[in-house]
């Protein structure tokens, strides 16, 4: 009710644009914005405004929940036979002494590592390397399912899965479905970047382009699974760009309705070809985020991850359309860190996350990978003695 009153106020506001102002009636009414609107929302909407519109829709759509989930990361390599300019993670092959490898029993001594564990998923991203081919991935798959069937595997993007399948011969609804069949049960959103050519040209001009990684999770989805989407902001696009990327995603949905989430990543600027580039403030991390569960009417859910923004802009986010910001890592990725994010060995208990969560007023749901309710933490009182330090995290004052 508080979320409606708030819509009501900025809707009855006599200093509101016209323009708007016509958002927020269409917002009001469940009416779907245009192209030109989610530009104009860019342009002309504060935070302020576009938080309460926003978290409107969060909350119609998933009520007070938040959700995060037991996860961790397998990185099988960092060296890439791409050069994206904006990558802080990946080595080329010719920088191989800066790399590492990852070998398949290296990789399932990872997850044995997890086997008293109450995780429920594990991500498998990394670089594009020849060895790691088709048959590579089917036979990991293979084995982590043979070996802990109730774990649930997401792994690799279009652009990995674009790569293996050109070099195996196979075109994407054979390529997926081998991989379904092979243990894969849903795919993580990276890749897109900004899916403009005039931008990505710029910034990964090697790899799949955005019809490609359209195509593979179209593909994917026509098998009745799910995965997500994000998007590569604050880099050197215009906000046309931010908009035709989510129109993209917008238009994908409404014909297979396989997406679940979609994930704003924000650009960090840190030992990359795009170091000159300034960040973007949290102000503006704020409006992008509200910005989409505006725009994408369609998408169950909006992700922050809190390892690549911080813990206490993962908080704010919360007012701003976002209602997951993920799970507990355990220190199993290098992504977030080594592009200079905050988080340089990210890991969180779920205690933490709870508290995390409950500390801005949220109502904290352990999920698995596909949103069915592990644990309603909104009751649960932790034990004293295992508390850590930290219960807390102060909120940061917003400067622009």
């Amino acid at each position: 009710m508080e979320a409606v009153n708030r819509l009501a106020l900025v809707i009855n506001d006599p200093h509101l644009d016209p323009d708007l102002k016509s958002i927020a009636l269409k917002v009001l009414h469940g009416e779907r914005i245009t192209f030109d609107e989610g530009v104009l929302l860019y342009e002309k909407g504060e935070l302020g405004y576009l938080g309460v519109l926003a978290n409107y829709i969060r909350e119609k759509k998933n009520g007070n929940y938040t959700y995060f989930n037991r996860n961790f990361h397998i990185e099988p390599t960092n060296l890439c036979v791409y050069d994206c300019k904006f990558c802080s993670y990946s080595r080329l092959i010719k920088e191989r002494s800066e790399g590492w490898e990852a070998t398949m029993d290296e990789m399932l001594a990872t997850i044995k590592k997890y086997d008293n564990e109450p995780v429920t998923e594990v991500h498998i991203v990394g670089g594009v390397l020849p060895q790691y081919n088709m048959q590579f991935y089917m036979d990991l798959f293979r084995a982590i399912k043979k070996h802990r069937p109730d774990l649930h595997v997401k792994a690799l993007t279009p652009v990995e899965y674009h790569y293996i399948f050109k070099k195996a011969k196979v075109d994407y609804a054979t390529g997926m479905r081998m991989m379904k069949e092979a243990g894969l049960e849903s795919m993580p959103g990276g890749g897109a970047e900004i899916f403009a050519p005039e931008v990505r040209d710029k910034i990964a001009k090697d790899k799949c382009n955005a019809e490609q990684w359209l195509a593979i999770h179209e593909e994917w989805h026509k098998l009745g699974m799910h995965s997500n989407a994000t998007m590569l902001y604050g880099h050197i696009e215009a906000f046309h760009h931010r908009v035709d990327h989510m129109e993209r995603l917008r238009q994908l949905q409404d014909k297979t309705g396989g997406f679940q989430s979609f994930i704003p990543l924000k650009f960090r600027n840190k030992d990359n070809q795009m170091s000159d580039v300034p960040e973007s403030s949290v102000i503006e991390d704020l409006r992008n985020y509200a910005i989409a569960r505006i725009y994408l009417d369609n998408f169950p859910h909006i992700k922050a991850y809190w390892a690549m923004i911080s813990r206490d802009t993962a908080q704010l986010s919360l007012s701003f359309g976002v209602d997951d910001i993920d799970g507990t890592l355990d220190d199993t990725t290098k992504i977030y860190s080594m592009a200079g994010a905050e988080e340089k060995n990210p890991a969180m208990s779920t205690q933490q996350l709870v508290e995390l969560i409950k500390n801005v007023g949220r109502h904290p749901i352990e999920r698995d990978t596909l949103y069915h309710v592990v644990t309603d933490y909104q009751d649960v009182v932790f034990d004293e003695a295992t508390s850590p330090k930290k219960n807390y995290y102060s909120l940061p004052v917003l400067n622009d």
